[in-house]
């Protein structure tokens, strides 16, 4: 078995089948300091901190993480506090950021005896009808009877698969997103979303000492367009409140423009190359569902090959890309529901005060106990 990635999907791909006696090799092109470093998402569902900790891998969570229960939505100066936990069976998120996680499946991963190979770029798999062959770096090469792509949108993997196999469904988003990250503690203790005319504006939660910030710009604007003292005032200026909140700054660590595009690959199998993660799918950021999804591709692909390999029963590997992609389509559904939510705002968008008006009613429901509230939770929660 070979795993091309080390990222959130790979890592729990790995250490479940090295849990389970099946011998796999994990190739992933950046450096350890790298992946372990690398800033990306922060909030996990609850059946996967579940997961996690069954297979031992969420103690440091558990404990460091910080549990999650209701989002708060700001429009018009006023804001609208979601308790989603309670209404979906009491589930909730933990705050965790993604680096710190990759970091404990590493250290489990090689504590098992597990191989990684880092700085091994992958340049190409072939044969993948067969027994794929995967290159790395132009001659070296490796023989697998099965190949998980778990390295991302510009991975090697998606683009092994052969011209015309399968169908790929992609929209393009009218709007970007300024992701920045900042050394600045937390303004509140829930993420938000604000819904202003000008634009956008989230603030989210990472750690004590750091936070995650998103304002809608323009797609593909640059960033010399956006200098940090542009940022922070549009942040005050997009996400205050009539009861004089306050946001606390600091020194911006990252920035980048945020490429905002959905799309699916299908199927998710390709002879014996398996796409995991977001090789297969990509999500905006709009509902954290992205690195949950993954989460949830590497664990099911993990159950379908133990069934093979050690049952002899492919019923579940067969079916892992129809499975998979019920849930991609399901959170693709609930990511574009909400951006299409809190972008609305303003008179560019539709129809001006009308359309703010049913926004307004929207999320005044939604944070209240009706059966619409119950469905956001659910779909929130995971």
């Amino acid at each position: 078995m070979v795993i091309v990635g080390a990222g959130p999907a790979g890592l729990l791909l790995g250490n479940i089948l090295l849990d389970n006696g099946v011998e796999c090799l994990i190739l992933e092109r950046h450096t350890r300091e790298y992946v372990e470093g690398r800033a990306r998402a922060g909030l996990i569902e609850d059946r996967a901190v579940t997961s996690l900790t069954a297979y031992g891998l969420g103690d440091r969570l558990r404990v460091e993480g910080t549990p999650h229960t209701a989002c708060e939505f700001r429009i018009a100066g006023r804001r609208f506090v979601a308790e989603y936990g309670s209404l979906a069976g009491g589930r909730s998120h933990y705050v965790y950021p993604q680096q710190e996680l990759v970091k404990d499946m590493v250290a489990g991963f090689l504590k098992k005896g597990g191989q990684i190979r880092f700085s091994a770029e992958v340049t190409g798999i072939d044969r993948i009808t067969d027994r794929p062959r995967v290159t790395i770096r132009g001659t070296e090469t490796v023989q697998a009877e099965v190949v998980a792509g778990c390295d991302g949108f510009h991975g090697v993997s998606r683009r092994s698969v052969p011209d015309g196999a399968g169908t790929t469904y992609e929209y393009q988003h009218v709007h970007g997103w300024l992701a920045v990250l900042a050394a600045a503690p937390p303004s509140t203790q829930n993420i938000i979303y604000g819904m202003h005319p000008d634009g956008f504006a989230g603030h989210m939660l990472r750690s004590k000492t750091v936070s995650r910030y998103y304002l809608q710009c323009p797609s593909g604007d640059s960033l010399a367009n956006w200098p940090d003292d542009r940022i922070w005032s549009e942040l005050r200026h997009r996400l205050a409140t009539s009861d004089g909140w306050a946001l606390r700054d600091g020194p911006v660590i990252e920035k980048n423009v945020l490429d905002m595009r959905s799309w699916v690959r299908e199927p998710m199998r390709f002879g014996n190359l398996y796409l995991a993660g977001d090789a297969a799918h990509i999500l905006t950021p709009v509902g954290a569902k992205g690195m949950n999804l993954a989460l949830g591709d590497a664990q099911e692909l993990a159950l379908g090959l133990l069934d093979h390999y050690h049952r002899r029963d492919d019923r579940r590997l067969r079916a892992y890309s129809a499975t998979r992609l019920a849930a991609v389509w399901r959170d693709q559904e609930f990511s574009t529901w909400m951006l299409n939510l809190i972008h609305g705002t303003g008179p560019s968008d539709q129809i001006g005060p009308f359309a703010d008006r049913l926004r307004l009613h929207t999320v005044a429901e939604i944070s209240g106990r009706s059966a619409r509230a119950r469905w956001f939770a659910e779909s929130y929660a995971g």
